[in-house]
């Protein structure tokens, strides 16, 4: 599995994830398995948020005894994104999670607080040691510049945006943005939540074709295309063991530039639109 760094000067993490909206909305015990095969094959970085349900408890029951092997996320409402409130947020989160850090807790998207009390919230939150770093999600350029302009460089860590091969928006300005302040892109929804690509169209042939040279799965294929530059992670979702170890079969696939052009090319970036697409 490849690893890197995770932000400005931040540790290794794995390019891909796992991400764990509606995990609890299924089979308890399948979920948790999935985690833990997830993470047996280097999946180390698990995404949450205090939004998703009971989506916290499982992680916390599948990482009993394996804390130190992950890298914890977590995000806070933009309802409660208050300087008091993301600190209260924050601590219940890792109460539900059953462990005395997040390695980054960020905000889910932009809401009424100002943007100062949730980084002043966030620093204190570092300066405890809650939270080992910050970030945030579903920002657009605009809003990264604002963010800067109150923490300073060095601070943010990522930006989770939606990212998939049918919908390739961030390309435009926020990926750009991000890789000048050395800022980690998290993909979320990276198969296009009920859009992947349908094997007999032009792009599900395209996939094949690739996953065919490379002994892969189109699914693979795709977290490779969305992983393809240093700044990219995806943290996919799995709802048992088998999908969490077809995801892990992405880590190691690099893509030829060839390959990378041919999906390209059926998977056209677009025209910016008005809005960052959001989830």
């Amino acid at each position: 599995m490849r690893s890197r760094p995770f932000g400005p000067g931040g540790a290794p993490v794995s390019v891909i994830g796992q991400g764990t909206w509606h995990i609890d909305h299924g089979d308890r015990q399948q979920a948790v398995a999935a985690l833990r095969r997830g993470i047996d094959l280097g999946l180390t970085h698990i995404d949450t948020a205090e939004m998703y349900g009971d989506a916290e408890l499982v992680i916390a029951e599948a990482i009993v005894g394996r804390r130190d092997d992950v890298f914890l996320v977590s995000k806070v409402l933009p309802s409660n994104a208050s300087r008091r409130g993301t600190v209260t947020a924050c601590e219940r989160s890792l109460k539900r999670l059953r462990t005395d850090r997040l390695d980054c807790y960020l905000l889910h998207w932009r809401g009424s607080y100002p943007l100062s009390e949730t980084v002043a919230a966030f620093e204190h939150l570092v300066a405890e040691g809650k939270i080992r770093s910050w970030g945030v999600s579903n920002f657009d350029d605009d809003d990264l510049d604002e963010t800067l302009a109150i923490a300073g460089e060095g601070k943010i860590a990522c930006n989770q945006v939606l990212y998939h091969l049918n919908e390739r928006a961030i390309e435009h300005a926020v990926i750009p943005w991000c890789k000048q302040h050395a800022v980690a892109v998290v993909a979320y929804s990276p198969f296009g939540s009920g859009d992947f690509p349908q094997a007999n169209g032009k792009g599900g042939q395209a996939l094949h074709r690739i996953a065919q040279a490379h002994g892969a799965s189109p699914r693979q294929v795709a977290l490779a295309f969305l992983t393809r530059d240093p700044q990219l992670f995806a943290i996919p979702k799995a709802s048992n063991p088998a999908h969490a170890a077809e995801n892990a079969g992405a880590g190691d696939l690099v893509l030829s530039p060839d390959q990378l052009a041919a999906l390209d090319e059926v998977f056209p970036l677009g025209t910016r639109p008005r809005g960052l697409p959001m989830l």
